[in-house]
């Protein structure tokens, strides 16, 4: 069992930084989860105050007891509390037809067997593309316009790295909206695009690109930002951009 990173602690919470591929929670099939083996790390049972992705990576709350985990799970869901999220998509996001640097995505998305409203802001940070060499090594670089090109007609890939954040709180919410919005996110099996996707295996894109990297909360009084750096996966990709 690998220890988890935790970036803050106080007499409520920790903030553990999550890392790509390990669960939140345990399960059939799972052999170790993080509600499982942090309390093997820390010496004492753990409350889950909010959840994430299995793929997703990131700041996580976990409280240290029931009354700071009732509390918190409340204070999370209120503006009190800003989640910040980084990823990188192919593309660039579209709003009513258009592709847009920032704007508000709305609808509905599946969970859980219901159909649920949906709202998420986002902001392109910078857009790069990455033209594959034959062979699957990366080419010529650099920041263009144009459409997300099909794979098959040229080995081009065009990426964006974008800041969101949610006004609502849904189940891969972001990985469906941003799918619906012709952006999906990069190695995103489940909502993404398969062949996008496959095509972005020959540079070494095999995992989510997506983290909680900015969690922004009042402690002791005051308002207080954390933030951590993307993980290897992601740094990785951005730095095919050559800037």
């Amino acid at each position: 069992m690998k220890d988890f990173s935790i970036i803050f602690e106080n007499d409520e919470i920790l903030l553990v930084n999550k890392e790509c591929g390990v669960a939140v929670q345990g399960g059939a099939g799972i052999k170790h989860s993080l509600d499982q083996d942090l309390p093997l790390q820390v010496g004492y049972k753990v409350h889950l105050v909010h959840r994430l992705d299995r793929e997703t990576s990131g700041i996580l709350v976990v409280a240290k007891n029931p009354v700071a985990a009732a509390k918190w799970t409340k204070l999370i869901q209120t503006d009190r509390v800003r989640k910040e999220y980084t990823a990188l998509c192919f593309g660039v996001p579209q709003v009513k037809g258009k592709e847009c640097t920032k704007g508000r995505l709305e609808g509905t998305v599946e969970a859980h067997g219901r159909t649920q409203s949906a709202e998420t802001f986002f902001e392109v940070e910078r857009t790069f593309e990455v033209e594959i060499a034959e062979g699957g090594e990366p080419g010529s670089q650099g920041a263009t316009e144009g459409s997300i090109p099909e794979p098959g007609s040229c080995e081009k890939l065009r990426m964006s790295v974008l800041r969101i954040t949610l006004g609502t709180g849904r189940m891969h919410q972001i990985r469906i909206q941003m799918a619906k919005a012709n952006a999906p996110l990069l190695a995103d099996d489940k909502h993404g695009n398969f062949r996008l996707n496959k095509l972005a295996r020959k540079i070494g894109v095999k995992k989510l690109h997506l983290a909680a990297s900015r969690l922004t909360l009042e402690l002791g009084g005051r308002t207080q930002t954390f933030e951590i750096p993307l993980p290897e996966h992601m740094e990785k990709t951005m730095n095919l951009a050559g800037n």
